[in-house]
Protein backbone atom coordinates (compact mmCIF):
# COMPACT_ATOMS: atom_id res chain seq x y z
CA UNK A 1 0.00 0.00 0.00
CA UNK A 2 1.29 3.49 -0.76
CA UNK A 3 2.10 5.89 2.05
CA UNK A 4 0.24 9.18 1.98
CA UNK A 5 0.48 12.28 4.16
CA UNK A 6 -2.71 13.96 5.37
CA UNK A 7 -2.74 17.41 6.90
CA UNK A 8 -5.05 19.31 9.24
CA UNK A 9 -4.73 23.06 9.82
CA UNK A 10 -5.68 24.81 13.04
CA UNK A 11 -5.27 28.24 14.58
CA UNK A 12 -4.79 29.70 18.03
CA UNK A 13 -3.84 33.05 19.56
CA UNK A 14 -1.49 33.28 22.51
CA UNK A 15 0.68 35.76 24.36
CA UNK A 16 4.17 35.09 25.65
CA UNK A 17 7.43 36.62 26.73
CA UNK A 18 10.77 35.20 25.68
CA UNK A 19 13.31 35.67 28.43
CA UNK A 20 15.89 33.95 30.57
CA UNK A 21 15.13 34.57 34.26
CA UNK A 22 18.81 34.83 35.22
CA UNK A 23 19.46 37.64 32.74
CA UNK A 24 18.84 41.37 33.08
CA UNK A 25 16.11 43.03 31.02
CA UNK A 26 18.90 44.53 28.89
CA UNK A 27 20.47 41.14 28.18
CA UNK A 28 17.04 39.62 27.42
CA UNK A 29 16.29 42.47 25.00
CA UNK A 30 19.70 41.99 23.39
CA UNK A 31 18.99 38.29 22.77
CA UNK A 32 15.20 38.20 22.22
CA UNK A 33 14.46 41.75 21.02
CA UNK A 34 10.87 42.94 21.31
CA UNK A 35 9.81 39.39 22.15
CA UNK A 36 11.27 39.97 25.63
CA UNK A 37 8.72 42.70 26.44
CA UNK A 38 7.99 42.37 30.20
CA UNK A 39 4.32 43.11 29.40
CA UNK A 40 4.20 40.19 26.93
CA UNK A 41 3.09 40.23 23.30
CA UNK A 42 0.95 37.94 21.17
CA UNK A 43 0.86 35.93 17.97
CA UNK A 44 -1.76 34.41 15.73
CA UNK A 45 -0.30 30.91 15.45
CA UNK A 46 -1.09 28.70 12.47
CA UNK A 47 -0.66 24.97 13.04
CA UNK A 48 -0.42 22.17 10.50
CA UNK A 49 -0.53 18.62 11.84
CA UNK A 50 0.61 16.00 9.32
CA UNK A 51 0.20 12.23 9.55
CA UNK A 52 1.93 9.84 7.17
CA UNK A 53 0.98 6.22 6.77
CA UNK A 54 -0.61 3.58 4.61
CA UNK A 55 -4.14 4.00 3.33
CA UNK A 56 -6.56 1.73 5.19
CA UNK A 57 -8.14 -0.70 2.72
CA UNK A 58 -11.54 -0.58 4.41
CA UNK A 59 -11.93 3.17 5.04
CA UNK A 60 -9.67 4.65 2.38
CA UNK A 61 -8.22 6.89 5.11
CA UNK A 62 -4.72 7.28 6.47
CA UNK A 63 -6.46 8.72 9.55
CA UNK A 64 -9.93 10.12 10.09
CA UNK A 65 -9.45 13.89 9.78
CA UNK A 66 -12.59 14.49 11.86
CA UNK A 67 -10.93 12.64 14.74
CA UNK A 68 -7.75 14.62 14.18
CA UNK A 69 -9.74 17.89 14.23
CA UNK A 70 -11.30 16.91 17.58
CA UNK A 71 -7.92 15.85 19.01
CA UNK A 72 -6.30 19.15 18.02
CA UNK A 73 -9.20 21.09 19.57
CA UNK A 74 -8.90 19.29 22.92
CA UNK A 75 -5.10 18.99 23.17
CA UNK A 76 -4.01 22.24 21.52
CA UNK A 77 -6.69 24.85 20.97
CA UNK A 78 -8.49 24.43 24.30
CA UNK A 79 -5.13 24.47 26.14
CA UNK A 80 -3.31 27.28 24.31
CA UNK A 81 -5.86 29.56 22.66
CA UNK A 82 -6.17 33.04 24.19
CA UNK A 83 -3.72 32.15 26.94
CA UNK A 84 -0.60 33.76 28.30
CA UNK A 85 1.74 30.82 27.77
CA UNK A 86 4.23 31.84 30.47
CA UNK A 87 1.57 32.21 33.14
CA UNK A 88 -1.37 29.97 32.22
CA UNK A 89 0.15 26.90 30.56
CA UNK A 90 1.91 24.44 32.87
CA UNK A 91 4.41 23.23 30.24
CA UNK A 92 5.86 26.75 29.98
CA UNK A 93 6.17 27.60 33.67
CA UNK A 94 9.90 26.74 33.43
CA UNK A 95 10.40 26.51 29.65
CA UNK A 96 10.87 29.52 27.39
CA UNK A 97 7.81 29.52 25.07
CA UNK A 98 9.71 29.87 21.80
CA UNK A 99 8.00 28.61 18.67
CA UNK A 100 10.45 25.69 18.79
CA UNK A 101 9.42 24.70 22.31
CA UNK A 102 5.72 25.23 21.58
CA UNK A 103 5.94 22.84 18.61
CA UNK A 104 7.55 20.15 20.80
CA UNK A 105 4.83 20.53 23.44
CA UNK A 106 2.12 20.22 20.78
CA UNK A 107 3.80 17.17 19.26
CA UNK A 108 4.05 15.44 22.65
CA UNK A 109 0.41 16.19 23.46
CA UNK A 110 -0.76 14.71 20.14
CA UNK A 111 1.67 11.79 19.91
CA UNK A 112 0.08 9.90 22.82
CA UNK A 113 -3.22 9.66 20.91
CA UNK A 114 -1.91 9.02 17.39
CA UNK A 115 -1.32 5.36 16.44
CA UNK A 116 2.38 4.46 16.43
CA UNK A 117 2.23 3.22 12.83
CA UNK A 118 1.66 6.81 11.69
CA UNK A 119 4.45 9.36 11.43
CA UNK A 120 3.52 12.66 13.07
CA UNK A 121 4.85 16.06 12.03
CA UNK A 122 3.94 19.43 13.53
CA UNK A 123 4.50 22.66 11.60
CA UNK A 124 3.87 25.81 13.59
CA UNK A 125 3.80 29.30 12.11
CA UNK A 126 4.47 32.07 14.61
CA UNK A 127 4.27 34.64 11.81
CA UNK A 128 3.83 34.16 8.06
CA UNK A 129 7.64 34.29 7.75
CA UNK A 130 8.74 32.47 10.93
CA UNK A 131 7.81 28.84 11.40
CA UNK A 132 9.23 25.52 12.56
CA UNK A 133 8.66 21.86 11.88
CA UNK A 134 9.07 19.10 14.47
CA UNK A 135 8.98 15.37 13.69
CA UNK A 136 9.92 13.93 17.06
CA UNK A 137 13.25 12.45 18.08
Amino acid sequence: MPKVTVHRKAHFNAAHRLFHPDWSDEKNFEVFGKCSNPNYHGHNYELIVSLTGEIDKQTGYVYDLGKLKDLIKVEVEDVLDHKNLNIEVEEFKNVNPTVENISVVIYNKLRVSIPENLDLEVTLYETPRNYVTYRGN
